[in-house]
This record gives structure tokens, sequence and C-alpha cells, in this order.
């Protein structure tokens, strides 16, 4: 968001009167400017772009100049340009694809194909499909390790986690989790894979050094799930408990649940960890929790079934894929800069004398101090 200009400051006192003889008074001081102006809120839809049948989940690269979009229904991926809001290619993968994830370099897309049980590899640079690679039943959700090096899928009616070396394209094990795993992030340090069972009510937790699972109840029917960027908490959204349940990521314990929207689904963490933003399917909305305070302190309406949300790497653009209107929200998050009223003028030179030679005009008053910027909305 462009910084919102103050109101400018007031103008100088009037000079001083003139002596009885000799010099002119001095200038009168200069005015104090007055307040800024208010500047608009953020949390603002936009821009709403039109993509594939029932889009489910979004991705944003990491130079923030693509958003990718799986269109299930459509057996495609949209490609979204950021810089115009157009979709600039739609790209045919496996049937029903739920899920994609770009790698750290950009360079690559990953689309989860449920219904063939596959990933479907594109290269990001001709928005092709390069490789198709066999993992385990419906594939739901796939994340990448910080790295790029491995991909973590999860098998929804496999019960299982595949990983994927992404030099070879090839699967290289299968992590048994919990019951019907739907959604899967890896901490900033590629150490720990979270992944939610849906059926399960739990979280399975992968030690990717050698894939040993532990297991963390949360509410009913977990969803999504996103770590902060410093990997200290996960965020987890339990669909049938309108709740998002905290897990210290040291301790693996729930230290909080956070009351949000009806049904939420997909969670979302900005680059600078302080908001973490939740999809509510039945209120067609966004929630936006201070993870300082662990409170709701916006409610944002969206389209109709809003599945999945991303940011962009500076933090200043949302992006929500609404299910039911096959539309992508675009949503200005940036907190709103003000800049303060300009100076006012310096005072006028006092008139000269009444007798003899005319005085010196006075001098000018000091600028008055700038105007205060405005608080945003």
């Amino acid at each position: 968001m462009s910084a919102v200009a103050g109101t400018a400051g007031g103008n100088g006192g009037a000079g001083g009167n003139g002596g009885s003889v000799g010099n002119g008074g001095n200038g009168g001081a200069a005015g104090s400017g007055v307040a800024g102006g208010l500047a608009p809120a953020p949390n603002t839809v936009t821009n709403t772009i039109v993509v594939g049948s029932n889009p489910s989940w979004v991705a944003v690269n990491p130079a923030g100049t693509r958003a990718y979009v799986a269109n299930p229904s459509g057996n495609s991926v949209s490609v979204i340009n950021t810089a115009n809001n157009t979709v600039t290619a739609t790209i045919s993968v496996g049937a029903f694809p739920l899920a994609v994830a770009v790698n750290p370099a950009g360079t690559l897309a990953y689309a989860t194909n449920a219904a063939a049980d596959s990933v479907s590899v594109i290269a990001t640079a001709t928005n092709t499909v390069t490789a198709t690679i066999p993992v385990g039943a419906f594939p739901f959700a796939v994340a990448f390790n910080p790295a790029g090096t491995r991909a973590y899928v999860a098998n929804a009616n496999g019960d299982s986690v595949s990983v994927i070396d992404t030099a070879t394209d090839n699967s290289i094990a299968t992590i048994p989790v919990g019951d019907f795993p739907v959604a899967v992030a890896v901490n900033a340090a590629g150490t720990l894979a979270y992944v939610t069972n849906q059926n399960g009510n739990t979280v399975s937790v992968i030690n990717t050094a050698n894939n040993n699972v532990t297991n963390i109840a949360v509410g009913r029917y977990p969803r999504g799930v996103a770590f902060n960027p410093a990997g200290t908490f996960a965020y987890v959204t339990n669909q049938n408990d309108d709740t998002v349940s905290v897990i210290e990521t040291a301790t693996n314990n729930v230290t909080v649940t956070i009351a949000v929207g009806n049904l939420p689904n997909g969670v979302t963490v900005n680059p600078a960890g302080t908001l973490a933003y939740v999809t509510n399917l039945g209120y067609n909305s966004v929630s936006v929790i201070d993870t300082a305070t662990n409170t709701v302190t916006a409610t944002i309406l969206v389209g109709g079934t809003p599945i999945a949300v991303a940011v962009n790497q500076a933090g200043t653009l949302a992006y929500v894929t609404n299910q039911r209107d096959n539309s992508v929200s675009v949503i200005d998050i940036a907190s709103p800069v003000v800049a303060g009223g300009n100076g006012g003028n310096g005072g006028a030179g006092g008139a000269g004398g009444l007798t003899g030679n005319g005085g010196n005009g006075g001098n000018g008053g000091a600028a008055g101090s700038g105007g205060t910027g405005g608080t945003g909305g």
C-alpha cells in the first residue's frame, strides 16, 4: 500500500508590529501543522479473479509474481499473474487435482491428482507438465521442505505420507500416519512435517531425519495446518469445532484453542509471523488472528465457500480460493503507512519604524511542526 500524506502544516503567524523608531519588530512564530489524514483500512478485497472449476488450493511463488490454483473439477491448474490479476495460463494435469505447492526456488509446482493417485510436476518457466509421480491412494495435499529436496504428500485414502526425492521425481518412502490425512506442512528448519488426520482428530508429527511419527490430539475434523516462520508454533483448523488449535512445537502440546468462524478449513501465517489467516467455509469469510494474543482481530468477507489461503512473501497480499464461485479473492493485508503534514511557513517580517529610516524587516518565524499521521483504519 502506498504512503498516505498527512494534511499540510499551518501557515506562519503574522509579523510583529513596527517599532516607534529604528528597526521593525520581529516576525511572528510559525503555525504548527495540523494532523495528517486518515489512512484507508487494510484487509480489503481489492480484486476477484475467475479461475477454473471448483478451485481448492492456492500457492504463491517466492517472488510473488505468480499464484497457482488447483481446479479439481477442471483437472487443471490456473496460473495468475499477480501484477495484473489475470489468468495467464491453464495447465492440464491429472484427474481431480486437490492441492498445489511451489518449490522454494520457484522453478517447480507440484499438483496432487487425487483421482489418479499421482503428482504432476509443472515447470513454472514453461507451464508444462514434465513428470508424473505415482504416490499413495487419493493424494490430498503436498508441501516442500525448505531446501526443495523433498516433497511430502498426504494420501487420504492410504493413511500415509509419500516422500518424494525432487531430484529424481521418485517416491522414496511411505510413512504411515493417522486416519485420512488431508494437509501437510514442513517447518522452516526442515526437521518436522505436521500432518492433519481428518478422521482421527490428530496431527501426526514426522521427524524428517528418520521418518518416525508421534501424534498430537487436536479438535474435531482437523483440516489445515501451518507453521509460523520461526517454527515454534503450528496452527491447525478444527472444522467441526469452529476453532484453531495452537501447538507449541517444542513440547507438541496444544497451548491454546482459538474460536474462529464457521467450518474453518485453510490456514496460513504471514512472513512476519504476526498474523494467521483462516478460511471459514460456513461464513464465506477469513478470520485474522493476532499471534501475539491469539485473538481474532478482523473478519474479512470473501467469496462463496473459501477453501484455502496463501500470502505472498512480502506480506502485502493474501489469495483465497472461493470454491462455489470459481474465483480467487485478492486481499490487501498490508499495514498502511501515514506521513505527517508539512511544517507551517515562517511568519512575515515586521513593518519599518514610524520615524527615521525604515526599520529592518523582522525575522521570519520558525517553520511549524509536521502534523501527526492519522491512524490506519
